[in-house]
C-alpha cells in the first residue's frame, strides 16, 4: 500500500468513527429526553448544539487550516470529540447537554473540513467522485451503526456515551502516522479577505451548497425527532433504530455507484434524480405508515435516493470552483450542511407541536422536492469526465 493510499484509509477510518459518534448520539439523548417528559420542540432545539458549534467555529478554521496544514486541525478536533462523549454522564443536565453537544459540533467540524479538504485537493478530478463516495460510504457505515446502539441505554444510560468516546479516542491515535501537508496557496483576488473568498465561492458553486443542506435536514431531523414522531405512534424502540440504521445502510449501498456515476454523467443528473425519487418514497412512506415494515423499507430506499446527497454536492461543488478556492468550497459546503441541520430540528419540533402525529415523512418529501426544483431551475452542468 503506498503512503497515498495508507492516508486516505486513516482518514476514513477517522470519519466513520466520527460519524458513528453522530448516529448514535441524536437519536440517544432524543429518546432519553423523551422518557423523562422533555417537550418535543426542547428536544429539538438541544440537538441544534452540535450545529450551531459547527456554525460557531465555521468563520475562524480556515486561516488555521491554510497556515498549520491539515493534521493539527484533525487533532484538535478529534480530541474535543472524545473529550466531550466522556463528559456526558457526568452531569445529566439539557444545558449541559446542550454545551457538550456544541463542543462536539466544533471538533466534528474541524476534523471534517481538514479531512474533506485533504481529500479533494489531492484527488484526480476523474477519481473524486469515486474518492468522495468512499468517504461517504465509511461515514455512512459509522452512522449506520450509531443508532444500534441506542437500546443498550435500558442497561446503563452512561454505556453508550463511553463505548463511542473509546472508539472515538483509538480511531483520533492513527492521524500520528501521516505526515502534515497544506492546502494549495491562493491567488488574485482570492488572496483578499474571507469575505471576498466566501462571495467567490458562493458565485461559482451555490447551487451545489444545496444538496449538503438538505442531506443536513435529513440527518437531524429523522435522527433527533423521528424516534419521538415514532414513539408516539407506537412504534417499537428497537425497530425505530433499525429504521434510522436502514436509511444509512441504503446510502452507503448506492454511494460508489452515484459517485462513480456522477464522474461519468454529471454531478447536476444524479443530484436532480435522486431528490426527485427520494420525495416520492418517503410521500409514499407517510401514507404506510400503519405498517412499522413499509416505513422501514421507504427509509431504505430514501437512503439509497438522497444519503449521498452531502458527497455529490461536495464533487460538484469542486466541478463548479477554482483549485485554490476549494478550502473556502469546503466550508461552505459544511456551512450549508449545518444550517439544513439547524433547520431540521427546528422546522421538525414544531411541526411535532402542530401536528403531534401525522405525516412527519411528508414534511421531509416536501423539502426534498423543492430543493429539487432549485437545483433543476438554477442549476449549473460541471466538467464531466469519461
Amino acid at each position: 500500500m503506498s503512503y497515498e493510499q495508507r492516508r486516505f484509509a486513516i482518514l476514513v477510518i477517522i470519519v466513520s468513527i466520527s460519524g458513528f459518534s453522530q448516529g448514535m448520539l441524536l437519536p440517544l439523548i432524543s429518546v432519553i429526553f423523551e422518557e423523562d417528559g422533555v417537550s418535543s420542540t426542547l428536544n429539538g432545539l438541544n440537538a441544534t448544539g452540535l450545529y450551531i458549534g459547527t456554525l460557531l467555529i465555521s468563520p475562524f478554521i480556515e486561516q488555521p487550516l491554510r497556515k498549520y496544514g491539515y493534521k493539527p486541525i484533525i487533532i484538535l478536533g478529534g480530541a474535543l470529540v472524545f473529550v466531550s462523549l466522556f463528559l456526558f454522564p457526568l452531569w445529566k443536565s439539557v444545558l449541559f447537554w446542550f454545551v457538550l453537544r456544541m463542543l462536539i459540533g466544533i471538533g466534528d467540524h474541524a476534523l471534517h473540513f481538514s479531512t474533506q479538504t485533504w481529500v479533494t485537493s489531492t484527488t484526480p478530478t476523474h477519481k473524486l467522485g469515486k474518492s468522495m463516495s468512499i468517504y461517504g460510504i465509511s461515514f455512512g457505515l459509522g452512522f449506520a451503526m450509531g443508532p444500534l446502539f441506542v437500546p443498550l441505554v435500558k442497561i446503563s444510560e452512561t454505556l453508550p456515551f463511553i463505548i463511542s468516546s473509546a472508539l472515538c479516542l483509538v480511531a483520533w491515535s492513527l492521524i500520528f502516522f501521516v505526515k502534515n501537508e497544506k492546502p494549495e496557496a491562493l491567488k488574485g483576488d482570492a488572496n483578499q479577505t474571507g469575505f471576498i473568498r466566501y462571495k467567490l465561492a458562493l458565485k461559482y458553486g451555490w447551487v451545489a451548497f444545496l444538496p449538503p443542506f438538505v442531506y443536513g435536514f435529513l440527518e437531524s431531523s429523522l435522527n433527533a425527532l423521528f424516534p419521538v414522531y415514532a414513539l408516539r405512534k407506537e412504534f417499537d424502540l428497537e425497530f425505530v433504530s433499525i429504521m434510522l440504521a436502514g436509511f444509512s445502510i441504503g446510502a452507503i449501498l448506492m454511494q460508489f455507484p452515484l459517485g462513480a456515476l456522477g464522474d461519468r454523467i454529471g454531478r447536476r443528473k444524479v443530484i436532480i434524480s435522486g431528490l426527485l425519487v427520494g420525495a416520492s418514497i418517503f410521500f409514499v412512506g407517510n401514507l404506510v405508515e400503519y405498517s412499522q415494515m413499509l416505513v422501514a423499507i421507504s427509509f431504505f430506499a430514501g437512503g439509497m435516493c438522497v444519503g449521498s446527497m452531502f458527497s455529490l454536492g461536495i464533487t460538484y461543488m469542486t466541478d463548479l470552483t477554482p483549485k485554490e478556492l476549494l478550502p473556502t468550497g469546503n466550508l461552505l459546503c459544511g456551512i450549508f450542511f449545518s444550517l439544513g441541520s439547524l433547520s431540521g430540528p427546528f422546522i421538525g419540533g414544531m411541526y411535532l407541536e402542530l401536528f403531534p402525529s401525522k405525516g412527519f415523512l411528508l414534511l421531509v418529501a416536501t423539502i426534498l422536492f423543492l430543493v429539487a426544483l432549485i437545483v433543476i431551475k438554477f442549476g449549473k452542468t460541471g466538467k464531466v469526465m469519461i
